[in-house]
């Protein structure tokens, strides 16, 4: 059987994808403490890339299932002495039954699911984090039920969130009104997969216009905190406030994947305020994780 890995979206169909957003509801509406589907089973943690909700929902995760989570740093291997990124793979796969990544570059991720026996999750790159986006729409599809035909609003940088809410948007057949500095635009490679579902806009509240999701991220994300000052200046009037709100559909509600800057890329009146369903957003990354690992795993 071929080894099925989870890099992106794109990986899945749009039907599996689908299974995958209520099987983490369900998961999460009957949890059974005698369901162990992957009892005996390891999953190797590696962090490149510091983290909370990532590591706490895989963790606690494998730990509801039965199973057990290592978590490892590059202080904590030989990826760390520069041993082939090739070699770690044959190596760490051939004793655990599946991996994730949160690392800097998406060739990480890439060649070591091309080089492992077991599942490889991308849990975060610089280009895409398609667990996010798991979380993220397992939250609309609860509150407000299919995504299809409904259309999100995109605001801040085209970033790997971003990418992966262009993803979501062919997958789930969406439309994305994105509204970015021309200077951070997302990657044409990643547009062209989806460019009739997409439409850019100059300013947050003509991108919120009638909008059923408002979605944001940092100015600057984690490896980029050295351009802090120029993102400030290019972003400044790409802010989710109560006025890109009122732009959006009267039942509109806003996410943010965390952590938060507010007064940077949402007020504090948004992200605090009535429409706001980040923790629960945040919460659902632990049982669409753990819907995603049943889904690699159990097989």
């Amino acid at each position: 059987m071929e080894t099925r890995h989870f890099i992106s979206l794109l990986d899945l169909t749009s039907e599996q994808l689908r299974t995958l957003i209520h099987r983490a509801i369900e998961l999460k509406n009957n949890r059974d403490p005698d369901y162990q589907p992957l009892k005996g089973q390891v999953l190797a943690m590696i962090f490149e890339k510091s983290s909370t909700r990532t590591r706490i929902s895989f963790e606690a995760g494998m730990t509801h299932f039965g199973g057990s989570a290592i978590f490892l740093s590059p202080r904590d291997t030989q990826l760390g002495r520069g041993e082939p990124l090739e070699d770690s793979a044959r190596v760490i796969s051939s004793m655990v039954d599946c991996i994730m990544l949160r690392t800097h570059s998406h060739d990480t991720v890439t060649t070591f699911a091309k080089h492992s026996s077991v599942p490889v999750i991308n849990g975060l790159t610089d280009l895409l984090h398609p667990c996010q986006l798991l979380a993220d729409m397992q939250t609309y599809f609860e509150l407000r039920g299919d995504i299809k035909g409904k259309t999100v609003a995109w605001i801040g940088d085209g970033n790997n969130m971003c990418h992966s809410y262009i993803n979501a948007a062919r997958m789930l057949d969406f439309n994305l009104h994105i509204a970015c500095p021309d200077d951070y635009r997302p990657l044409d490679s990643i547009i062209s997969n989806a460019a009739d579902k997409i439409r850019f806009f100059n300013s947050p509240e003509q991108a919120a216009m009638n909008a059923d999701l408002i979605v944001t991220d940092v100015w600057a994300s984690m490896g980029q905190e050295q351009e802090q000052q120029k993102r400030e200046q290019a972003f400044k009037h790409f802010q989710v406030t109560e006025k890109t709100l009122q732009a959006a559909a009267e039942d509109a509600i806003f996410m943010h994947c965390l952590p938060a800057h507010r007064g940077e890329e949402v007020a504090a009146e948004v992200i605090d305020g009535p429409q706001s369903v980040v923790f629960q957003e945040a919460e659902n990354r632990l049982h669409a994780q753990k819907a995603l690992l049943e889904f690699l795993i159990k097989r």
